[in-house]
């Protein structure tokens, strides 16, 4: 551990409320309005990945989050700083309710988050995975749907392989399925809520 990261670790990385604030919104956002960029409060002097700052500003004691990480990523040391900040229970995965992923995420974990059920769809997870960009793909994601009038191009860079299809059999459900973000390192955020329907365009 740095010593960056210690303090860090000191402080419990919670986000001032205005940093909530704008958290929360940014997420809100992103949902409403899907395939449109919205950008989180990232700071200059946080040590925190941007792409755990949705997971800070909406966990709280009674949400389990669990932190998907990467060879090389200090992931236990993160998912003990997230549960510090917001005094949310560490949970597998299938039992998450906010899930976030510090690298590619497989089709297999996808596969099983929960999705709640058509008397609660709530219960279904929210997703956050950290892209290299939002930006800049090899392909081109067409997406419609509510929150998107006509239909909106994206091309995401640093997608994991079988993300869409995976993510297509999660949302097969509707309304139960999963809610994802995806989420730039300087805290660029798309959202794809379950309700968006994205068709795949290769260059």
């Amino acid at each position: 551990m740095t010593i960056t990261e210690t303090h860090f670790a000191g402080q419990g990385a919670a986000l001032s409320p205005a940093e909530s604030q704008l958290a929360f919104r940014a997420v809100l956002d992103a949902l409403a309005r899907p395939g449109l960029p919205a950008q989180l409060p990232v700071s200059q002097e946080s040590a925190v990945p941007s792409v755990l700052l949705p997971l800070l500003a909406l966990a709280d004691l009674g949400t389990g989050v669990c932190l998907l990480g990467t060879e090389g990523f200090p992931e236990r040391h993160w998912a003990g700083v997230l549960s510090t900040a917001t005094s949310a229970p560490r949970v597998p995965l299938e039992q998450a309710r906010l899930v976030g992923a510090t690298g590619p995420i497989s089709a297999q974990e996808i596969r099983r988050l929960r999705r709640g059920s058509p008397l609660a769809p709530e219960d279904g997870a929210l997703l956050a995975v950290a892209v290299a960009g939002l930006a800049g793909g090899s392909s081109r994601w067409w997406l419609t749907g509510p929150g998107v009038p006509g239909r909106r191009g994206v091309s995401p860079l640093g997608v994991p392989d079988e993300f869409l299809a995976a993510r297509a059999d999660a949302v097969a459900g509707y309304p139960a399925g999963i809610d994802v973000l995806l989420v730039a390192p300087d805290g660029g955020l798309l959202g794809l809520p379950r309700t968006t329907t994205i068709d795949e365009e290769r260059n």
